[in-house]
Formats: structure tokens, C-alpha cells, sequence
């Protein structure tokens, strides 16, 4: 994995998957640019890295604003002169029947986790076709399956999904490589601030962390993925499985889902 002095953007760098990937590129040499909402958390880390020997640049990023979006692709360049990967990482959760949520949350998630990927893609895209670099959606296996409970989630994801496998196509022959990484359950905080039915933050996780796959694991499989040009990057035996299930037995999967999801400590599905 030779990442040595490549231009990586990060967004949702500031926590959970998207703070592993920064120290992980980190140490393979990367040139790291961080997207988030939080510009004191972003200079915290900056400052890190560059103590580390790590050459890091920041912008304050909401991804759900174009021009967030456009500013960062542009304080990279000025910095860097260049981009090699973008990292679509900011993402947020919901936990809610659909009967009975806020259409505005499922909008919510539409705006950060698709239209986020799509403004960054958009201004990125030059400087990554002239690099022939990366460009990596982080989805989820409910972007595989629909996820009962997550209907916003899925749904936003299924869509970012959509959108890279288009953008892959569209770039078959400028050697831009894409990517989606689809994640199991990660302990990350990205289930503590899921949005309930009404909008409001979750705050907790129905989920056992400890038998979660860590962050930092994600992270080194997503630059391995990278490294090795992968198209799709199944994390661990779920997605794999809902894969294989989807394949010959719709049906069944959709029942395997239920249950599971009726597991959970205050499950609507009780």
C-alpha cells in the first residue's frame, strides 16, 4: 500500500470511520484534507498530524451545502496542487418505522449521505480523472438489503450506491477507479446520533460496541480496498451473506432481517 505523499480528502473526518481513515492514511505517508462540521475538532487534528510529520489541511464542512463542498475540493488543490482520493465518509443514521417518522428526517438523510457524495464528486472529479484516482462511497450493507427500521438510511444509501456505480461507468475510460465500502455494524458513534421518528438524536445504541468491528479495522480495509482497486468492499460475513441470500432467496432474507431487527431492546417490531 503505497499511499506516499498522495492527496487524500476525508469527509466526516472527525469522528468514528472517518477519523481512523485520516491516521491511517496518515501512516502510510498520505497528504490528508479533512471535511467536517466541527472547525475546532478539524484543528485539533491538523495539528496532530502535522506533530506527527503528516501534512494536513482543513475546512469547516457541512456536506449538505454545495459550496461547503466546493470549498473544500478548493482549499485541497490550493494546498496540494492536487487530489489522488476522495473518501465520501460523512453519513448519518436513523432508527424508525416508517409509518411513523418525519418525512423531513428521511430528507435529512438524502442530503448528507447522497447529496454530500454527490457535491464532493462533482468538484473533486476533474482533479481525480487527471490524477486517475479513487474515489470511495462509504455505503453500508443496508445498502445492499433494505434494512427495516432504516428506511431513510437504506434509502440514501441505495441511492449513493447508484450514483457511484454511474460515475464508474462514466469513467471506464479516464482510469478513475470507484469504489463502495459496505460496512456490517461498526463501533462508531454514528448509531449515537441515528435521528429518531420526530428528528431528534437517538443518543444511544440498541447494539453490543464490543462485538462490532472497530473503526480503525474499517479504515485499514478500506486502504487496502483502495490499494488493490477493489469495486466492492464487503467488511465481514453479513454483508457477504446478504449478498449470496439476495441472490437466491429474496424472500428469505427479508425474514432473516425481521427477526434480527426484532431483537433489539425497544424494537418497534415487538
Amino acid at each position: 500500500m503505497n499511499f506516499k505523499d498522495k492527496v487524500v480528502i476525508i469527509t466526516g473526518a472527525s469522528s468514528g470511520i472517518g477519523y481512523a481513515l485520516v491516521y491511517e492514511f496518515a501512516s502510510h505517508g498520505a497528504k490528508i484534507a479533512l471535511g467536517a462540521r466541527s472547525e475546532g475538532k478539524l484543528a485539533r487534528i491538523a495539528e496532530d498530524l502535522e506533530t506527527r510529520g503528516t501534512e494536513a489541511v482543513y475546512e469547516a464542512t457541512d456536506v449538505t451545502r454545495e459550496a461547503d463542498c466546493r470549498r473544500l475540493i478548493e482549499r485541497t488543490v490550493e494546498r496540494f496542487g492536487r487530489i489522488d482520493i476522495l473518501i465520501c465518509n460523512a453519513g448519518i443514521s436513523m432508527r424508525a418505522l416508517f409509518d411513523d417518522v418525519d418525512l423531513d428526517v428521511l430528507r435529512q438523510l438524502m442530503d448528507v449521505n447522497f447529496w454530500g457524495a454527490v457535491y464532493c464528486t462533482k468538484y473533486a472529479l476533474p482533479y481525480l480523472q487527471a490524477s486517475k484516482g479513487s474515489i470511495v462511497g462509504v455505503s453500508s450493507v443496508a445498502g445492499i438489503h433494505g434494512l427495516p427500521g432504516r428506511t431513510g438510511y437504506s434509502a440514501s444509501k441505495y441511492a449513493m450506491t447508484g450514483f457511484m456505480e454511474t460515475i464508474r461507468i462514466e469513467n471506464l475510460k479516464r482510469g478513475v477507479h470507484v469504489m463502495i465500502a459496505a460496512p456490517g455494524f461498526t463501533a462508531s458513534n454514528v448509531r449515537f446520533s441515528a435521528l429518531t421518528a420526530d428528528g431528534s438524536v437517538q443518543g444511544e445504541s440498541p447494539r453490543e460496541e464490543e462485538k462490532m468491528m472497530s473503526a480503525a479495522e474499517v479504515a485499514h480495509r478500506i486502504v487496502r480496498g483502495i490499494s488493490r482497486r477493489k469495486r466492492t468492499l464487503l467488511m465481514e460475513f453479513n454483508g457477504r451473506a446478504t449478498m449470496l441470500i439476495k441472490k437466491f432467496a429474496p424472500g428469505l432474507l427479508d425474514k432473516l432481517y425481521y427477526n434480527h431487527m426484532a431483537k433489539e431492546p425497544d424494537s418497534p417490531f415487538k
